[in-house]
Parts: structure tokens; C-alpha cells; sequence
């Protein structure tokens, strides 16, 4: 095989078509828009919602909630994920990031009481929820607020 024989697959090029480039194309003289109206002007048609002046379904429908700028938003983990971890160790959010256990920092830490916790560890988070700060101190472990 030389470099002047190669070709595409079959069916997987196809022909621009040339619009407005004389009637012997097939997209000659209208280009393909028809006669006139809204959608035959340059710059013409309508924004995306548009009912043709009917009131539109987004003005029709209620405004519902509202979103917290100010919410903070926690990785979360459970007391049965951190028992990868060996006795003594420091858990905070770096150390929980490289082991993979969860995959995004956003605000902060926060921990939860699901399931059991058989390691003694230091645990650093901005949140603990009250069943999570009672298992961890029961299996002899500390808590830290950051």
C-alpha cells in the first residue's frame, strides 16, 4: 500500500453542500430557506422558548425554591468507610482524598454514624453527626472540629 492509494471508508465522507451557488446544485437561487417570510432574512427566526406570541410555557409555569448561595456543601463519609485505615492514624480530608474514599473536598468534612467503627483514630472534620461522635469516642477514638 503507497500513500497515494489510501482513501477514506466508504460512505464516510460526504459532499458539503454548496447553497446558493446556481440552480444546476440543487440549492441555487432561495438556498434552500424558501420564499421569503421570517426564516428566508439574514439574522431572521426566533429565540429558543419563542410560541409565535402565544404566552410562553416558562412564563406560564410557577417560580418554585431558591438556591443558597451561601449552603455549604459537605463530602460526606461513614464511620464502616474509615475502617481502611490502621490504629492511631490522623483521618482528615487530604488522607480520605488520597486513599480515594471520597473523591471531591468542596467545604469541608463531614462524618456520619452509619455503621461501626473498630479502629481507635483521630478524625478531623467540620461536621460529626451525634451518633458518629458517640461511636467514635466508644471505640476510643478522638475528634477534631476543623
Amino acid at each position: 500500500m503507497k500513500l497515494h492509494e489510501l482513501s477514506p471508508a466508504p460512505g464516510s465522507v460526504k459532499a458539503d453542500k454548496r447553497k446558493g451557488r446556481g440552480m444546476s446544485s440543487g440549492h441555487g437561487k432561495t438556498a434552500g430557506r424558501g420564499h421569503k417570510g421570517q426564516w428566508a432574512r439574514s439574522g431572521g427566526g426566533v429565540r429558543p422558548g419563542f410560541e409565535g406570541g402565544q404566552l410562553p410555557l416558562y412564563r406560564k409555569l410557577p417560580k418554585r425554591g431558591f438556591k443558597n448561595r451561601f449552603a455549604k456543601k459537605y463530602a460526606i463519609v461513614n464511620l464502616s468507610d474509615l475502617n481502611v485505615f490502621e490504629d492511631g492514624d490522623v483521618v482528615d480530608i487530604n488522607l480520605l482524598l488520597e486513599k480515594r474514599v471520597v473523591r471531591k473536598a468542596y467545604d469541608g468534612l463531614k462524618v456520619l454514624g452509619d455503621g461501626s467503627l473498630e479502629k481507635k483514630l483521630t478524625v478531623r472534620a467540620a461536621v460529626f453527626s451525634e451518633s458518629a461522635k458517640e461511636k467514635i469516642m466508644a471505640s476510643g477514638g478522638k475528634i477534631e472540629e476543623v
